[in-house]
């Protein structure tokens, strides 16, 4: 049986990729560019959600896929089919291989903004082949991480479960978040094929169509217990909450007790959570009952769980469905993740456009990351890769504005949290398992400075240029300026 620590590679086809990496591939090949050695950089611009920091996952999968990657007989019928491409390029594609180099974050670490997650150095056309369906694969997982982590930021100790299987986008947009949820923080999922390919544990309770069924709620709450002795969660709300569904659970609750077993939670997917969560907690107290549980789901997200408890709610489990599954809410939606050319032949290149938030960070790179001496992550420098460590005193720039500068504070030990993953074509370790990758995330979430967890303007963590870097920039800059037509 799959547990969360025997990770299950995923198989993705060549095909995933959007048509103008084939016709750009295509391009290269036939003006014998395709063996040029390229470095890409990926990353992101702004966190999602309005936040102050992002949980990158999806690492493991994009691993397998860039290991495994082949073009299979049917991929290449069906690019001839589209009568695009040579007969001697499509014969090329067939021996295609991913040969090059791969350094990024740890995946289950909390990253930032501008800096290069992930790095790929491979010839040309294996570096461009690759770019959508990476982004496709990270750019998700790191938002659902991102917001999982959200949520689990402000339950003030009760778990948080992962229920949006029925929401998501599509059967593998609903394997990905109920994956990506579990890195950022959920104990468990809904959903029984991602139990499965995964090792997550799975949860469930019933519908109110299984009290519809039935000739009354009473009898529908039986039958499930009868079913189910040690894992029964009921449902409320079907009928009335505090009239009706509350005191039939306690009817079953003693049942089952008598029978030597115990009801396992009750859940509200209805009105007032706040409210009723409090009525429901006093009353199973007097009744006998305080170690059953309160489940809540109905459109949760982070904003409202805060509310609850704020208003004095009495929750032990939140089952966030639609928000977390989809990545909703204000400022989600999509993560913005690019990947962008920084170095080809042994040149750096930069993309320089009129919006100076799109302008890249040439060549190659590598991030530096300060902690304080509690082990409190401070600083992010993102340097040139032939850049010593920072010091104390030296200038720094902001990513988006190099005329805002600081320097560095003393106290701050420095290393560098990227590690080559893959080499020539193999992956470097072996994968890590699902509980590790959580508990790094934990690990670095609780290591934040004050105030970057907020949900409401959240602190600023520092990410900086490197004055090397920020000079490399600069005089491209010119250069490129300095090329353009008058």
């Amino acid at each position: 049986m799959t547990t969360p620590d025997t990770p299950v590679p995923i198989h993705l086809s060549p095909l995933l990729t959007d048509l103008y990496q084939l016709t750009m591939l295509h391009g290269y090949w036939t003006c014998g560019m395709h063996k040029q050695l390229a470095v890409f950089d990926l990353y992101f611009r702004r966190p999602p959600y309005g936040g102050g920091y992002a949980v990158w996952a999806g690492l493991e999968n994009a691993l397998d896929y860039l290991t495994e990657l082949r073009f299979d007989a049917d991929s290449l019928a069906y690019l001839e089919s589209l009568k695009l491409f040579e007969p001697e390029f499509l014969a090329a594609l067939s021996k295609w291989r991913f040969t090059g180099q791969v350094e990024a974050f740890a995946e289950g670490s909390v990253v930032f903004a501008h800096e290069p997650l992930l790095s790929v150095a491979a010839p040309l056309w294996e570096a461009q082949l690759i770019e959508t369906a990476l982004l496709n694969t990270l750019n998700f997982q790191t938002l659902i991480a991102s917001k999982a982590a959200r949520c689990a930021s402000v339950t003030q100790g009760a778990a948080l479960i992962e229920f949006g299987a029925r929401r998501a986008q599509g059967p593998d947009g609903a394997l990905s978040a109920s994956r990506a949820a579990y890195i950022g923080g959920a104990s468990a999922t809904s959903n029984v094929l991602a139990g499965q390919r995964y090792g997550l544990r799975v949860v469930g309770t019933h519908a109110h169509a299984w009290v519809e069924s039935f000739p009354d709620e009473l009898s529908a709450f039986r039958a499930y217990a009868q079913l189910y002795p040690d894992a029964t969660t009921l449902l409320l709300d079907t009928v009335n909450t505090l009239e009706s569904g509350l005191p039939n659970a306690i009817t079953v609750a003693g049942e089952l007790r008598a029978t030597g077993h115990e009801l396992r939670a009750v859940r509200l997917d209805s009105g007032d959570l706040a409210y009723l969560s409090r009525r429901v907690r006093a009353t199973l107290d007097a009744a006998g009952f305080p170690e059953v549980r309160i489940m809540a789901s109905n459109d949760l997200s982070e904003e409202v769980i805060q509310s609850v408890i704020r208003e004095g709610g009495r929750i032990d489990i939140y089952a966030v469905g639609t928000q977390l599954a989809t990545g909703g809410g204000p400022g989600g939606g999509a993560l913005g993740g690019v990947y962008k050319l920084a170095e080809l032949g042994g040149r750096p290149r930069m993309k320089l456009t009129g919006d100076p938030a799109k302008t890249s960070l040439p060549g190659r790179k590598r991030v530096w990351r300060g902690v304080d001496a509690a082990r409190q992550q401070v600083w992010d420098v993102i340097a040139l890769s032939s850049e010593a460590a920072p010091q104390a005193g030296q200038r720094v720039s902001d990513p988006s504005n190099p005329l805002r500068r600081s320097r560095l504070p003393d106290g701050l030990s420095w290393h560098d949290p990227r590690e080559v993953v893959v080499s020539v074509g193999q992956r470097v370790a072996a994968p890590e398992s699902l509980p590790t990758i959580q508990a790094r995330a934990r690990d670095q979430l609780a290591r934040l400075p004050e105030g970057t967890l907020r949900l409401l303007n959240p602190h600023t963590y520092r990410v900086s240029l490197s004055a090397g870097l920020q000079a490399s920039r600069d005089a491209l800059i010119a250069e490129l300026e300095g090329s353009a037509p008058q």
